[in-house]
């Protein structure tokens, strides 16, 4: 008897162990991203967004009060513009913010201010229950939105669709004509 209560015990010591040892190997979040070219100056994704391979990004954690850089992780996107970023711990008292740093393309390097960065939250104490309907594969995996350069000027053959949508949105507010409803692919000319 008191060598099964003893295999027993050594098995869940083991199976503890081993998933002690699993869980230690692998991040404690995964942050995912990607970043595109807004070559349509359009501030959001649309049918002509080109996604950038080879854009450093860098996830940057401050402290809460003090703003001391506390931790780093860079990355670079893949083929389709996405990045995936390896981060350890928690970091509940963190203010954590992905960074675009770099664009590898010389015609798509202007900065869109506050599209050059996101802030996500990483930690499993948000006060929020996982649910079995999530965006996120799982409760590890954090999404940041899209980050994006654009080229420094509206490509030529775009000026004239541009310049027609910013002559509607002029004379939206103070009439009463209704416009048809304006998709990102109606005003992009790409």
């Amino acid at each position: 008897m008191a060598t099964k209560l003893l295999s027993v015990v050594a098995l869940c010591s083991a199976l503890f162990a081993v998933a002690a040892a699993a869980a230690a190997d692998s991040p404690s979040f995964v942050v995912e991203g990607r970043v595109f070219c807004d070559t349509c100056r359009a501030g959001f994704e649309t049918t002509a967004t080109e996604y950038l391979a080879g854009a450093k990004v860098r996830l940057e954690c401050k402290h809460e009060e003090s703003e001391e850089l506390v931790h780093t992780v860079e990355g670079t996107t893949d083929a389709t513009g996405t990045y995936h970023l390896k981060v350890a711990d928690d970091h509940e008292d963190e203010l954590c913010e992905v960074v675009l740093v770099e664009s590898p393309h010389a015609d798509c390097s202007e900065i869109k201010t506050g599209r050059d960065r996101a802030r996500i939250l990483l930690t499993h104490n948000s006060g929020l229950a996982p649910t079995s309907v999530s965006r996120t594969p799982s409760d590890s995996s954090r999404r940041s939105p899209p980050l994006l350069r654009r080229p420094p000027g509206p490509v030529p053959a775009r000026r004239r669709r541009m310049s027609l949508l910013r002559r509607r949105r002029r004379r939206l507010p103070g009439t009463t004509t209704i416009f048809p409803l304006l998709t990102p692919s109606s005003y992009c000319c790409c």
